[in-house]
């Protein structure tokens, strides 16, 4: 597979954006004035990893077996979902580059958490206007695209502030 191709299976997924939101919604229920930024990147991308192998784990599960008329045998079915799934954990190393450097006392701990989600806004951004760029629509469309799609990011935001 070429690089560009699994840079968009990869990132221009549904399983992207839905980790993304995922992670975004862990980082703002796990931060609050005591907890500092390893703590919220810690408990976060243990999170993130459970509910990834929770996915890959029901995507074996339905791609094991016969299907189409052709046996697909257990490893295969596993290496598919880990694949198809990755997504999830690509999409949060930007978030987790801003926990980063709250852990190395770079940033405060909630000025790590703010620029966390900031961060997974703008992917989830990115990956909608991209999303609707592939289908040739006008760059109108795309902007609103991206806009509707950080829209999830911002709640998550909003979440957090109304949760702390």
């Amino acid at each position: 597979m070429r690089f560009r191709q699994w840079v968009r299976d990869t990132f221009v997924s549904a399983d992207a954006v839905y980790g993304l939101i995922l992670y975004a919604a862990i980082i703002g229920a796990t931060s609050d004035e005591n907890s500092t930024a390893l703590e919220v990147l810690l408990m976060s991308a243990l999170s993130l990893i459970i509910f990834w192998g929770a996915h890959v784990f029901a995507g074996t599960l339905a791609n094991h077996g016969v299907r189409d008329g052709m046996e697909v045998a257990l490893g295969s079915a596993v290496r598919k979902s880990m694949a198809h799934s990755s997504g999830m954990l690509w999409a949060a190393i930007l978030p987790s580059l801003a926990l980063l450097l709250g852990a190395a006392n770079l940033l405060s701990p909630d000025d790590s958490v703010n620029l966390s989600m900031l961060l997974a806004t703008i992917v989830l951004g990115v990956i909608g206007y991209q999303a609707f760029a592939e289908r040739k629509v006008n760059v109108a469309l795309r902007i609103l695209g991206g806009l509707g799609t950080a829209a999830f990011g911002l709640l998550m935001i909003l979440l957090n502030i109304l949760v702390h």
